[in-house]
């Protein structure tokens, strides 16, 4: 509540009112004085906006009220013209309704003067003849009417289609308005019913129908037109015809204008149902009255700032004194409560302040230390000489920014280590009075240290007796973080080794080229995902040393912040010359299998090539015999030399094959046709499967996609599988005709990716079951004179291509009737090169026999 004086009496007792004021205003306290002269200029100034505001307002509501007399003057007069119009066309209905109750017109005349009608009148859309019950006995609709008006005659209206005002019509005998029809806005109509009687009977009615937008563009006064917004609404609030504005389309300069002035009015004689409304534009936004309103305002409003700062302009000692003391106990509490402690000395030693913190460390109270003077009593006797020397120079101002450190002594005989900051105490004027001493202790920290560094030094020493070099490196950086023992001893001290096994892995992000400052040039960068990420391996041959190294790089961020990356390489030369023994061991293993198969094939190879051998030796000795007889032609003699050179040819093809077979190479992944493969397979596995009377079923899928492998290899694994196949059914005396072996090549999907599987079927006795496990184990054999070594060289070569080999008996019912071996290879192979070779169009197997 803003305070006010004591007022005066109603009347001067004597003298002037003036003089009465002024004696009235000298017996008013000083501080009252002061307050109602600060506040008197505000409540003036209050009191004129008050009055502008008042006066503003009235004549705003005055203007306000004649306008909307003006609206109401203006929608009545429109509304009267609607309802003059409205009557004359009821008028000229009822006319045309006369003439038909008289029969003085036929029903082609009735159109005619339907038509003349709505050709003079354009809010008239048609003008039809019902009878009584609802036929149309004759009608004429404009041609810009809706199809809905358009009726045919003879047809009949629905008790919809008049809205109930055929029937009123009927009943009350006299012109009856139907509400407006129609649901789309610019397509409302309204329907008139006149009624006809014939002999006092109700007859039909003659039915006219206005389209409601044609009453509001012809029947509309046009000066009304242009002032305001017109519409015509229904009974429930809907716009059947022109257009309102909205509240949005009114700009309002002031918080508190009002809407658009309006006023409706209902139409007669069509009643509520069809309302006519008027909203006025707002011609003028009245700039001048508004602006000056405002400028008033914002007059006024300054007035009042001032005021205001001129009244906190006269309290601000008093704020400034008692923000002075709140300062001075902040500083206070501040002191206090810091965990630091502070000492002050002056120029000739002396302390004249401690801090609470100060006397918490050491034991003593403020009382006890300000005023000594050296030695001081926290100081041990061991140090009083080291101590006094470092009070010299403090007092000299021979101090390191970096502070020292020194042991304190406590009152009760402990001993603690501190580290002390000294800076010039600096008065108001500019003046040294002595020096500010910051005193921390630094005992819990310093044990902290010391655990760290023998923490680092048996880190150190794990990491100098490891056998693998170890270095640490910035990015694009020759300069050396960190390299063990072994690392020196290989690549030397130097950052050139650490950057030769990063080149070698290829795995080193390159920085900026024009980064010339000692930044790291990766600052700045999102590094979350290079720090996060696992270590990457690399086996490299590494030709300085001679070694072969496995390589292993990670991203870590360094103590100082920078992104560098850490190499470890370990020498794996034994082990990679004990991993080419084996290979090289392996390679003589598929070659001495190959071999042992073609040896436990030669009778049937040897019979394979008597046959063509045997017919040669025919071939030529009946050549001879008739030559010498001459009892043969030319014609002969070329047939029986063609045929000779068929079968040498036969003979050579089955000598080429084994040569390929059993010839030693180095393992050659290459694109390699599926089809060709299972042919040159058979080709020699055959012979064998003919010598023991086993028919081989082969089935190959068309469009099969090559595979990069090693044929060969493949070939060897399918002659292995197949010869065994039939071995089996020769050992199990199968009849003739269950002497069979199927071999099916086809594609699959095995571990989300697409493989070509091989699998072949014997109708033996399969595989005991405790021997499935132990069937892939080397020198194992299930065969008396079996190595036991073909099954575990087929699923080393099927593995090496990335693909597997299973086995699995084939039941009928509880009895072993065969067994199958399969293994797959993988589409799309880590051995295949970049630029792979178009896949060949397949070819079945039995044509590929056929062209053998």
């Amino acid at each position: 509540m803003i305070p006010v004086p004591d007022a005066p009496p109603s009347q001067p007792l004597n003298g002037s009112p003036v003089a009465w004021w002024r004696r009235w205003w000298r017996r008013l306290p000083p501080s009252r004085q002061d307050r109602f002269a600060t506040l008197a200029p505000l409540f003036s100034v209050v009191l004129f906006l008050s009055a502008i505001v008042v006066a503003i307002t009235y004549l705003r509501y005055e203007e306000i009220k004649r306008e909307q007399e003006a609206v109401t003057r203006d929608v009545e007069y429109a509304q009267q013209r609607l309802r003059l119009r409205l009557l004359e066309r009821q008028e000229q209905l009822m006319r045309l309704a006369r003439e038909v109750d008289n029969r003085e017109t036929s029903t082609e005349e009735f159109a005619f003067q339907a038509e003349t009608l709505i050709s003079q009148f354009p809010e008239l859309l048609a003008i039809s003849w019902v009878d009584a019950r609802r036929t149309i006995v004759s009608s004429y609709a404009s041609p810009s009417a809706p199809l809905a008006l358009m009726r045919p005659l003879g047809s009949t209206m629905g008790v919809g289609e008049t809205d109930g005002s055929f029937e009123l019509a009927r009943d009350l005998r006299q012109p009856i308005y139907s509400r407006p029809l129609g649901e789309q806005e610019r397509h409302t109509t309204l329907m008139l019913q006149v009624p006809l009687t014939e002999q006092g009977r109700f007859a039909g009615t003659v039915m006219g129908e206005y389209s409601v937008d044609g009453l509001l563009r012809f029947g509309m006064p046009p000066e009304i037109m242009a002032r305001y917004a017109v519409a015509l609404l229904d009974d429930r609030g809907r716009v059947l015809a022109g257009s309102l504005q909205s509240s949005s389309d009114v700009l309002r300069l002031l918080p508190w204008s009002d809407q658009p002035l309006e006023h409706e009015a209902p139409v007669s004689p069509v009643g509520n149902g069809l309302i006519l409304k008027a909203q006025g534009y707002r011609t003028s936004q009245d700039i001048v009255g508004t602006g000056f309103f405002w400028v008033i305002g914002a007059l006024s409003a300054l007035t009042v700032w001032m005021l205001l700062g001129t009244w906190r302009h006269t309290r601000r000692r008093v704020q400034a004194q008692q923000a002075l003391v709140a300062e001075t106990n902040f500083r206070r509490a501040m002191e206090n409560s810091m965990l630091t402690g502070m000492r002050a000395l002056d120029l000739q030693g002396r302390i004249t302040y401690v801090n609470p913190a100060f006397c918490t460390m050491t034991g003593w109270t403020e009382a006890e230390l300000v005023g000594r003077t050296a030695p001081f009593p926290y100081w041990p006797e061991d140090d009083h000489e080291q101590l006094a020397a470092r009070l010299d120079d403090e007092l000299c101002g021979r101090t390191t920014p970096g502070g020292f450190e020194v042991r304190v002594q406590r009152r009760d005989d402990g001993i603690f280590d501190a580290r002390m900051y000294v800076s010039p105490l600096i008065d108001p004027k500019g003046h040294q009075t002595g020096w500010m001493t910051s005193v921390t202790d630094i005992t819990e920290p310093k044990r902290i240290r010391e655990e760290l560094s023998a923490s680092y030094e048996r880190f150190t020493t794990v990491l100098e007796s490891l056998d693998s070099a170890v270095s640490v490196a910035p990015l694009g950086s020759d300069e050396m973080l960190f390299a063990n023992k072994m690392y020196r001893l290989w690549f030397g001290t130097r950052g050139q080794g650490h950057r030769h096994l990063v080149d070698l892995t290829s795995n080193q992000p390159t920085p900026s080229p024009d980064n010339g400052d000692a930044v790291d040039a990766f600052a700045g960068m999102p590094t979350e995902t290079l720090t996060d990420a696992g270590a990457e391996n690399a086996e490299v041959f590494v030709e300085e040393l001679d070694r072969w190294m496995e390589v292993r790089t990670r991203y870590l961020t360094w103590v100082d912040g920078r992104l560098a990356q850490m190499v470890i390489a370990s020498d794996i030369t034994p082990r990679r010359n004990a991993e080419t023994q084996a290979a090289l061991q392996n390679e003589r293993a598929q070659t001495a299998s190959r071999l042992i198969t073609m040896g436990e094939m030669a009778s049937s190879v040897a019979h394979e090539l008597n046959q063509p051998l045997t017919a040669i030796s025919n071939y030529c000795n009946g050549m001879i015999s008739r030559l010498n007889e001459q009892r043969i032609t030319t014609d002969e003699l070329l047939s029986a030399l063609e045929k000779t050179a068929r079968q040498a040819q036969r003979a050579g093809q089955i000598i080429q094959r084994i040569k390929a077979f059993v010839k030693r190479s180095e393992p050659n992944p290459m694109p390699s046709d599926v089809p060709t493969m299972v042919s040159n397979a058979i080709e020699l596995a055959d012979i064998e499967l003919r010598r023991q009377q086993v028919r081989l079923s082969p089935y190959v899928a068309a469009r099969l996609p090559s595979l990069m492998v090693d044929p060969i290899l493949i070939e060897q694994v399918l002659i292995n599988l197949l010869k065994n196949a039939g071995e089996a059914i020769a050992q199990a005396g199968r009849p003739p005709g269950e002497r069979y072996v199927e071999l099916r090549v086809g594609p699959r999907r095995q571990e989300e990716q697409e493989v070509v599987e091989f699998s072949v079927r014997d109708s033996g006795n399969g595989v005991p079951a405790e021997m499935i496990e132990r069937i892939y184990e080397a020198f194992y054999s299930t065969k008396s004179e079996g190595m036991g070594i073909g099954l575990k060289l087929c699923r080393s070569i099927v593995e090496s291509h990335h693909g597997r080999m299973r086995v699995e008996n084939i039941y009928n019912g509880e009895a072993v009737v065969g067994c199958c071996f399969s293994f797959w290879i993988p589409v799309i192979s880590r051995l295949q090169p970049e630029d792979a070779m178009p896949e060949p169009a397949a070819t079945s197997l039995s044509d590929t026999e056929r062209a053998r």
